[in-house]
């Protein structure tokens, strides 16, 4: 998003100034001092006024119409040049971004001699192609009013500004003078920033001064540029229906302030406060030795329960997962807590995602299609900090009284020996080739070639290059499978299994 438009507060003189450049310079002073209130703060402030040429701008029949309301109150405001250059100045000096809406090309012009850093074009100008066309051949920052316009003006006209490379935000607008309450419309704002991704929004609407609510919803909503009339209450110049007074303008600010701290940051995610950790974990169950658990057993649901309340450094339920693995360093008695300082432990999850990630590469590298409801089963006979060196993969299409499988071996992979005293399978190498070793005697098989093992042959195999078998057999039984090391038979956690995995 362009920093330009990043929290930018823009005040609106207007006419405010009454024709009168002293007032008007005392407006822009009045301003200024409760903006320095929040200096170093979330603020950008930019000070806005509007330009029109009279002399074109007006028809030469209406020049002296008292009776057209607005005729009369810019022909009673008219400010010089001399004058206007003298507010811009102010603005200046006082550490303002410099935005002017010009209502007719003469203006434009007027604007870059002066070196305003921002072009506004309001509402009534937003389709007003010969005043855009003059616009966008200046090197400014441009921010658009919409009200009144539909989405498919909106749309043409952020088109011609985007396609001409010109830095834009845009504004939902109420154009009603001031806005009620209810006909804020303050949604709009989530339907142009989903519309306008790219483009920063912001609000630009008229509602009464009093109301410091809006700003709040707006800035919660994603907004990021904000205008408001302003004005200086005197006994000579009273103050419209819409126009905020320096007090005003205060508790509008205070307002948009509070809303800044309750959003918080923006983009990711927020640091907890240590009284909310403290809070939250308070309430969590903490993790019981449901039974005897030995020193170096493995430590899961089979052998805990979990309860209220728990107690500090304690594993509670939120920290089990079968991505985490814990042993016990110490026997437990039924009943005691585990306690952080009494296991080891270890986590698996960035390795069972790399090992998914391999399974998936090379299964598309074998045009291997697999049905998505299947799960994945990870065998890791000798722990999974060992399976690039011991260990397959496999997904059980079906399994009934004949069982089809699909055996996945990474690069470089071996599978122990084992027998089966149920099952008959025979395996057809599908991708890759494998060296199968049947009762000692080792052979290489390659891709399409068919292999059958009868029931109490030990058999093991590996692959230098990966491979994919598919396993064609009788029922397959979960305490069909005798590995001849018996380390691998005291290993009870030597599956991992994942649904969902294709995904």
């Amino acid at each position: 998003m362009d920093t330009i438009f990043n929290n930018l507060f823009v005040f609106e003189m207007a006419n405010n100034h009454i024709g009168n450049v002293e007032y008007g310079l005392k407006i822009i002073r009045e301003i200024h001092k409760v903006s320095k209130n929040f200096s170093g703060r979330d603020f950008n402030f930019g000070f806005k006024l509007q330009y029109r040429h009279l002399d074109t701008f007006i028809h030469p029949d209406f020049k002296t119409k008292t009776d057209i309301k607005y005729v009369k109150r810019f022909q009673e405001t008219r400010l010089n040049e001399k004058q206007l250059k003298k507010l811009k100045d102010e603005i200046t000096n006082l550490g303002f971004v410099s935005i002017c809406t010009p209502f007719d090309e003469n203006s434009v012009d007027l604007i870059e001699k002066h070196k305003f850093d921002i072009i506004k074009i309001g509402s009534c100008s937003f389709t007003d192609w010969f005043l855009l066309e003059k616009i966008a051949k200046t090197n400014k920052p441009i921010i658009a009013s919409t009200a009144g316009s539909s989405l498919d003006e909106i749309d043409k006209v952020v088109s011609f500004f985007k396609h001409r490379g010109k830095q834009l935000a845009i504004m939902h607008c109420v154009g009603e003078y001031p806005t009620k309450a209810e006909n804020l419309q303050l949604n709009q704002i989530d339907l142009f920033i989903k519309r306008y991704p790219n483009i920063p929004i912001g609000f630009s609407t008229h509602e009464e001064p009093d109301n410091v609510d809006s700003i709040k919803i707006a800035i919660a909503k994603g907004a990021s540029v904000f205008e408001r009339h302003v004005t200086v209450v005197t006994k000579e110049f009273p103050k419209n229906a819409y126009s905020s007074t320096p007090e005003q303008i205060l508790k509008w600010l205070n307002s948009a302030d509070l809303a800044f701290q309750m959003c918080g940051i923006c983009g990711e995610r927020a640091k907890f406060t240590k009284k909310e950790l403290a809070d939250v974990r308070q309430f969590k169950r903490g993790v019981f030795a449901s039974k005897k658990i030995l020193k170096g057993e493995k430590i899961d649901s089979s052998n805990t329960f979990f309860a209220f309340p728990n107690q500090d450094n304690q594993v509670v339920a939120n920290d089990m997962s079968k991505y985490t693995e814990f042993n016990a360093k110490k026997n437990f008695d039924a009943n005691e807590p585990i306690m952080f300082e009494n296991v080891k432990l270890t986590e698996t999850r960035e390795k069972i995602y790399s090992i998914v990630q391999r399974v998936k590469k090379l299964l598309k590298k074998g045009k291997v299609v697999v049905p998505g409801q299947t799960d994945l089963e990870i065998s890791h006979p000798y722990g999974i900090d060992r399976f690039d060196e011991y260990g397959i993969t496999m997904t059980t299409v079906v399994n009934r009284e004949y069982c089809k499988k699909l055996i996945i071996i990474l690069p470089n992979q071996k599978h122990p020996e084992q027998y089966h005293k149920e099952k008959e399978e025979t395996f057809v190498v599908i991708y890759g080739d494998i060296l199968l070793s049947l009762d000692g005697k080792e052979k290489k098989y390659g891709s399409g070639e068919i292999i059958t093992i009868k029931r109490n042959v030990k058999h093991s195999f590996t692959t230098k290059t990966g491979a994919i078998i598919e396993e064609i057999s009788s029922t397959h039984y979960k305490d069909d499978s005798y590995y001849t090391d018996k380390k691998i038979l005291k290993n009870k956690n030597r599956k991992t299994y994942l649904s969902y995995w294709i995904e």
